[in-house]
């Protein structure tokens, strides 16, 4: 079987679970146990991950509500696109590096918060996306289009914290990255 790695943030960690149940008999669905929080986090962890367990065959992952985040006092998105790109790069290159082929790698767009949430709404959300899916489409990467997928259904998908999902959003999401995946197997 083949070996998938699951990476990101607390949305992925909502869904991996899940994803590892439907993919079960298929592929051996692994992920680090902590939160991948900001791009930069999960730089440390995919490598360290590499390191000690070697190249996974595929690659699903996600970041960007912790880099787009903004929390006050400080000033700003935590990460600044450019921030946010290079350290996406950063994440690619190690990955190659390691031998994950391009074809084998899934990146998944950020899910919008509901409009209620403070720091954070779906029009920066969608703008990181934009630039984060030309990146990907120079760098022959395919994107799973989380964002989208949960959009229309916000307010049904999307939690009473305003940002994570709900058991209905965490399931759709699931849904689609087993698919995803499976395309790949």
């Amino acid at each position: 079987m083949k070996r998938v790695l699951l990476l990101g943030d607390s949305i992925s960690m909502g869904y991996r679970d899940r994803v590892r149940e439907l993919l079960s008999g298929k592929a051996e669905v692994c992920f680090n146990e902590g939160n991948g929080c900001f791009a930069k986090w999960t730089l440390w962890q995919v490598n360290a991950w590499i390191r000690e367990n070697g190249a996974p065959d595929i690659v699903h992952w996600n970041n960007g509500i912790w880099d787009m985040m903004i929390e006050p006092p400080l000033e700003g998105n935590f990460s600044s696109v450019s921030e946010y790109l290079f350290q996406l790069g950063r994440i690619l290159q190690v990955l190659q590096t390691a031998g994950v082929e391009k074809k084998n790698i899934l990146f998944a767009t950020t899910t919008p918060p509901r409009p209620e949430k403070q720091g954070l709404d779906a029009q920066t959300v969608a703008y990181y996306n934009g630039h984060v899916k030309l990146m990907m489409q120079r760098e022959g990467i395919a994107i799973n289009d989380l964002y989208a997928l949960v959009f229309p259904h916000v307010a049904e998908y999307v939690c009473d914290d305003f940002l994570h999902l709900s058991p209905a959003g965490y399931e759709a999401c699931a849904q689609q990255v087993a698919r995803a995946i499976e395309a790949l197997l």
